[in-house]
């Protein structure tokens, strides 16, 4: 399967946006499967509460684990996956308009979480490999 159809698996055994973007990106990132869903099992439906999208959410724990550093004092380290960061959120703002999961649903009702999937994971395989 490839990454899209990996997270519409997961969308379709009910989890999460965020489960669903960071399982997709697991075995890139080096994570197990198990380990990504429980991860970033607390991000579905903006951190529940209609924060900032789990899709969104999903992505940039993903450009964490491939492009993040954990050295210690390492301001230029952290460059990279800022970067990546600002650039993903730019392009996803220019798709749906918004960042919050509750804006999101405004506009497309939970339609619009399969779309916001999918446009996380196609900008993912841009900026994470």
């Amino acid at each position: 399967m490839n990454r899209k159809e990996i997270a519409l698996d997961c969308r379709n055994k009910k989890y999460n946006c965020a489960q669903s973007v960071l399982c997709a990106f697991a075995a890139d990132v080096g994570l197990e499967k198990d380990t990504a869903l429980k991860i970033s099992a607390c991000f579905g439906g903006g951190m529940r509460c209609g924060e900032v999208c789990g899709a969104v959410t999903g992505i940039l724990m993903a450009i964490g684990m491939k492009h993040g550093s954990a050295a210690e004092n390492d301001e230029a380290g952290k460059y990279p996956a800022y970067k990546k960061t600002a650039e993903y959120i730019n392009r996803f703002k220019e798709i749906h308009g918004t960042l919050l999961c509750r804006e999101l649903l405004k506009t497309g009702g939970k339609a619009i979480c399969e779309k916001a999937i999918l446009n996380a994971v196609e900008i993912g395989e841009e900026l994470i490999l």
